[in-house]
């Protein structure tokens, strides 16, 4: 009985025919009144897990949710369908505060999102005790963990649910979790069920990774990157407020529709630029790390971080921004030395020393990560402790093929020998302008020009040099240390200095374009699953945003871009077809369905084909 009642709310609700993988386990386990904790990759659909049970039981689902704009975005997709959705946070008054809890009293509310801070208030826990609460959900369940990437103190006394509310059960859910983690979310929430771990593939085969050593400031491999991505939506990640507003306006004096995002913006500007994204007026976000957590926007087609993020969870949750509807997307990593000097300057002012010692080595490992010429998805992968076998054809290293290599042994003695030679106190631009014989006043300031080692690297450009320095970082044959970046020899680059070990790199990558173009990687992502017309496609997506500027909604809230995509290839022309197109129930019909049916029936051609559905 209770799995006919999940497919027919799967079907109605949700518009979808069947689950994804993973998704059934995680709510037959709720519904069974257990704790549950579920690792599936941004775009998994982990919200559907915790909202499709909530209409089947009794009582209240109270969600734990980091930010605002979180909850504001999953309170207008639910209401959308239909589902009465509301949050309580220190943005209300008093009187929007009395009403929302009025409404929960009455049971007229399904959803209550709030913040892991609220939790700690006396009063709210002495309201929720009134409640027929049905169970607990904690979005964002890596917060919990010290060991996570982003800990917050607030959700590490979450555990007080269990403690408080015994017999009511609570599903933990993130898109990242290495095995280290995913035992302290469940340690900390204080499981009863602590075998109750489901984890997802961290392997996203609509994905195209892409990472290339940075030129300059990147701006001609951005640029380069985006003129193959006309009128797409996506995110670039720069390291400072700064380098976004800088970006931002390079990119407008391009032509393109790009904003800046960022902590630094008044209130009103910061919400003015989301509303521009989540709307389709403006395709491209130029931001920090502040943006993108609190956006479940599906159809972002691409991700471009210009330098080292912090750690591999936090790059792997803003790759995962793109492609959450399984369209084919691509994300570009750009990178040099001076990221890890920026990176390590941060790390050296944290005062606990596990922590800085945590960060260190996480700041090695997407170091490695980043430099590496292996599958990218076989390291992430093996970084969150899944083994898969390379991706062949969704990373530029797979379809990058070593077919020819440089020997370049002996351009790394010159390069180990003048870090050795000016002492190992540089960082990686004043040793190239010594193996270059530049006369920078601070060389000449040192004395350096009367080194040995002064001029002896003439023959290569400065891009060149900084490739081999890079590889030579990836070899761990120098590394990067101290507040100003220095680089300072390992002791495997005693074997090379005395040519006992030899150096290579691609032949690709050493030839590097004056231009800083990145067109010579091939850029390749899995092919549309519908084979569409791009005119009509377009006049649906015409139709949606007409509908979000008429409603205040999110265009992708009404219906996202795969759906579109469906209805563009299938043409449906009655409500019985319509609601065969994956991703419209009986709610969304009901809203939307005629204005669609109606542009759709003045798109179709007399002769038309149907494809089977």
């Amino acid at each position: 009985m209770m799995t006919n009642r999940k497919k027919q709310v799967l079907q109605e609700v949700f518009g979808f025919d069947s689950f994804r993988p993973l998704q059934e386990q995680a709510v037959d386990k709720i519904l069974a009144g257990e704790d549950v904790l579920l690792i599936l990759p941004t775009g998994g659909g982990k919200s559907l897990c915790y909202q499709l049970p909530a209409l089947l039981m009794d009582g209240i689902l109270v969600v734990v949710s980091p930010l605002l704009a979180l909850m504001q975005d999953q309170i207008l997709g639910l209401e959308s369908k239909g589902i009465s959705a509301t949050m309580l946070s220190s943005m209300q008054s008093m009187e929007e505060i009395r009403v929302t809890e009025e409404a929960l009293k009455n049971q007229e509310i399904k959803v209550l999102f709030v913040a892991p801070e609220r939790l700690n208030n006396d009063y709210f826990l002495s309201f929720l005790d009134s409640l027929n609460i049905a169970f607990f959900a904690v979005d964002e369940a890596h917060c919990v963990s010290e060991w996570g990437h982003e800990f917050r103190a607030d959700y590490r006394e979450l555990g007080l649910l269990k403690t408080r509310f015994h017999d009511i059960s609570v599903a933990a859910f993130t898109a990242t979790a290495t095995p280290q983690v995913e035992k302290d979310i469940v340690a900390q929430l204080n499981f009863k069920q602590k075998e109750n771990i489901i984890r997802g593939t961290v392997f996203r085969d609509n994905l195209y990774i892409n990472a290339s050593v940075r030129q300059g400031n990147g701006y001609q491999q951005v640029l380069s990157f985006l003129e193959k991505r006309q009128n797409e939506q996506g995110i670039i990640y720069a390291q400072s407020r700064a380098k976004t507003e800088s970006l931002a306006k390079f990119l407008q004096e391009q032509g393109f529709q790009a904003q800046a995002y960022h902590a630094g913006l008044s209130p009103t500007d910061r919400k003015s630029a989301f509303a521009n994204f989540v709307g389709e007026k403006t395709d491209i976000m130029v931001a920090t790390i502040a943006f993108g957590m609190g956006i479940d926007k599906s159809d972002i087609r691409f991700v471009i971080h210009t330098s080292i993020p912090k750690t591999i969870e936090a790059y792997y949750q803003e790759i995962g921004r793109a492609g959450r509807d399984g369209v084919s997307s691509e994300v570009l990593l750009l990178y040099g030395t001076a990221d890890i000097g920026v990176l390590s300057r941060f790390i050296d002012e944290v005062e606990n020393e596990d922590y800085r010692n945590l960060a260190f080595g996480k700041l090695n490992t997407v170091k490695q990560y980043a430099f590496s010429e292996s599958c990218r998805h076989q390291a992430l992968s093996r970084y969150f402790d899944e083994n898969i076998e390379p991706c062949k054809t969704m990373c530029d290293s797979c379809n990058e093929p070593d077919t020819e290599r440089k020997d370049i042994t002996e351009l790394a003695q010159k390069f180990l020998s003048t870090v050795y030679r000016t002492e190992q106190r540089f960082g990686q631009n004043y040793v190239i302008d010594v193996l270059r014989g530049s006369k920078v006043q601070k060389v000449l300031n040192n004395q350096h020009e009367d080194l040995t080692v002064y001029g002896i690297g003439q023959e290569l450009s400065k891009p060149q040099w900084k490739m081999i320095g890079d590889r030579l970082l990836e070899l761990e044959l120098i590394q990067v240390s101290g507040e100003y970046g220095s680089l300072v020899l390992t002791n495997q680059a005693r074997s090379v200095l005395k040519s006992e070990e030899s150096v290579d790199i691609r032949a690709v990558n050493f030839n590097i374009s004056k231009k800083g173009s990145s067109s010579s990687k091939k850029s390749r992502s899995a092919p549309p699953k519908y084979n569409f017309d791009e005119a009509i496609f377009e006049s649906l997506r015409a139709l949606r945003l007409e509908i979000a500027t008429e409603t205040e909604m999110p265009a992708y809230v009404i219906f996202d871009n795969k759906t579109l995509q469906a209805m563009a290839y299938f043409l449906p022309n009655n409500k019985d077809k319509f609601l065969k197109v994956n991703g419209v129930g009986e709610v969304k019909y009901e809203k939307y369905g005629k204005q669609f049916l109606a542009l759709i029936n003045t798109l179709r051609a007399d002769d038309f084909q149907e494809p089977i559905q």
